[in-house]
């Protein structure tokens, strides 16, 4: 205000001076500069400091805080309130945790100012695409958790009739045109089976067979330790970019610090034995962000890696949740979603 008045008092002074006009312009570009830098400093605050968002982060911060202390507090608590006591006290503020993400997000968040278009309207595309591929990610990660999805029916090749041995040709082939008809041939038909591979191991981690005592890793594995929360997190983002409300947004979002913090803490403390064990070699080529151990080339050669991985990937399930996630952006991309997301 006080840079307002001097370049007002100058512009005064100087009548219709071109000369004296000049620096008040660089003045006024100045003053016009810090007054836009005060508005959004204070709109960022104001913003952070807000019911809503206050709402939209608490819960799931109330969350991860008492999962942290609970399980990095396992053994003493085990000791001293036993592990019915224990599992008791970890479910009744793991319960409370939860309900207060929900009333937030059900009360408190969804469709609040302030926001980045109208509720209800079309998506941006820049969005939509971003959108598509965080939840093709989130959802395929999920999907390759399930049995493996096989089409249920399938052409095969059925089984040779059984031929008694006085019809048998001879070793040295036919010796009529009536043993000619009787040489079975191979005949295919259409055949249905179960729509899961309950039999499909390729996605197994393990240790390798020759002793070596290095880590075998399969599958998702090769992109997490922690495939479940990090699809959980993706998924909450993919949706969060297709909302206008920005504490919305944040609420979200924030399934993916649970993924981040909480994958890195169970590491931890599987690595010291707390509830758990993470093998040296196994710790040295996987992460817990996905892709790093890959991209890092703790898996070796990121090529080879890659079609290793391709060849373990449950098609169908990825193909499936991929068709999901696009479904339900074009759906939501046009402002058409049901209420509880709206």
């Amino acid at each position: 205000d006080q840079l307002m008045l001097a370049y007002t008092e100058t512009y005064r002074n100087c009548n219709n001076d071109a000369h004296c006009r000049r620096p008040v312009s660089l003045e006024a570009s100045i003053y016009a500069k810090e007054r836009h830098k005060m508005s959004t400093t204070k709109a960022f605050s104001t913003l952070i400091t807000s019911p809503s968002m206050k709402w939209a982060a608490g819960g799931w911060t109330f969350f991860i805080i008492e999962n942290l202390i609970l399980s990095e507090n396992r053994t003493y608590l085990i000791d001293n309130l036993g592990d019915d006591g224990y599992h008791y006290l970890y479910g009744a503020l793991s319960t409370t945790a939860m309900a207060t993400v929900g009333y937030a997000y059900v009360r408190k968040v969804r469709d609040t100012a302030p926001l980045l278009w109208v509720v209800g309207g079309p998506v941006p595309k820049g969005a939509m695409v971003s959108s598509f591929a965080l939840l093709s990610l989130g959802l395929g990660m999920a999907s390759q958790s399930f049995p493996k999805l096989q089409i249920p029916v399938v052409l095969a090749s059925s089984p040779q009739n059984e031929i008694e041995p006085e019809s048998t040709p001879s070793a040295i082939g036919p010796s009529s045109a009536a043993d000619v008809a009787t040489i079975p041939t191979a005949s295919r038909a259409w055949k249905v089976r179960c729509p899961f591979d309950f039999t499909d191991s390729r996605a197994q981690t393990g240790m390798d067979e020759i002793g070596t005592g290095a880590a075998d890793i399969h599958g998702l594995d090769r992109i997490t330790r922690h495939p479940g929360l990090w699809a959980f997190g993706l998924m909450g983002v993919g949706n969060a970019l297709l909302v206008p409300s920005i504490p919305q947004r944040v609420w979200l979002s924030m399934p993916l610090m649970v993924a981040w913090i909480g994958g890195a803490h169970t590491d931890s403390r599987h690595r010291r034995g707390m509830g758990g064990q993470l093998r040296p070699e196994l710790d040295g080529v996987t992460s817990n962000v996905p892709f790093w151990a890959m991209l890092t080339g703790a898996q070796g050669n990121l090529g080879e890696t890659l079609v290793d991985f391709s060849g373990e990937v449950k098609v169908l399930n990825a193909a499936l949740s991929t068709l999901v996630a696009a479904t339900w952006v074009l759906r939501r991309g046009r402002g058409k979603a049901p209420s509880f997301v709206r």
